[in-house]
């Protein structure tokens, strides 16, 4: 049972009815976790232009929904990661077994393994990685735009995973699998 108010689409009017409206077209529905966030409409667009930027940037969709399930699995956000992981398998190509892997900080392609090394230790340092962690993910093959790219993630995916536990979003996605 969600904790904070619910907008639903009938509910919304004026620009927040035409913020709906383009999510709806883009998605199909206005997802649960948005009908929350639409409390403030302001972190409403400040979530769905934060998406939207880092989508026009250098990390493959690939690369971006690994690091959002790693995130949100560390978070344990289990909206997110059942969300991330539908998007991924059906949207960016991913098999279930790398969203599972990619869940640990994993990945059998060693490139993204560096970066979500890189992103776990981020997350473990509050950002406060070495000079070494810097040159991992580099020689791995990653930009320093694309460094700050998957940062940008860390901190989207960061942003919906509190929302979630702050709110209690219904899960309107398949239920992710557990990890063993």
């Amino acid at each position: 049972m969600p904790r904070l108010n619910v907008v639903t689409p009938n509910q919304a009017t004026g620009p927040l009815k035409e913020t709906y409206d383009s999510v709806t077209k883009k998605m199909g529905k206005v997802v649960n976790i948005f009908q929350g966030m639409a409390n403030s409409p302001a972190a409403l667009n400040a979530y769905l232009s934060m998406s939207a930027a880092l989508a026009e940037g250098e990390l493959s969709p690939q690369d971006r929904e690994l690091v959002y399930l790693a995130v949100s699995e560390s978070n344990g956000c289990n909206y997110c990661v059942s969300a991330h992981t539908m998007i991924a398998t059906t949207q960016a190509g991913l098999s279930e077994s790398d969203t599972l892997a990619a869940r640990r900080f994993e990945s059998t392609d060693n490139k993204r393994a560096a970066l979500l090394e890189f992103v776990s230790k981020v997350i473990a340092t509050k950002g406060f990685v070495s000079d070494e962690d810097l040159v991992k993910v580099r020689d791995a093959g990653y930009t320093d735009g694309q460094i700050a790219e998957a940062i940008g993630y860390i901190g989207l995916a960061t942003f919906s995973n509190l929302f979630n536990h702050v709110h209690d979003t219904p899960l309107d996605f398949p239920p992710a699998n557990k990890l063993s």
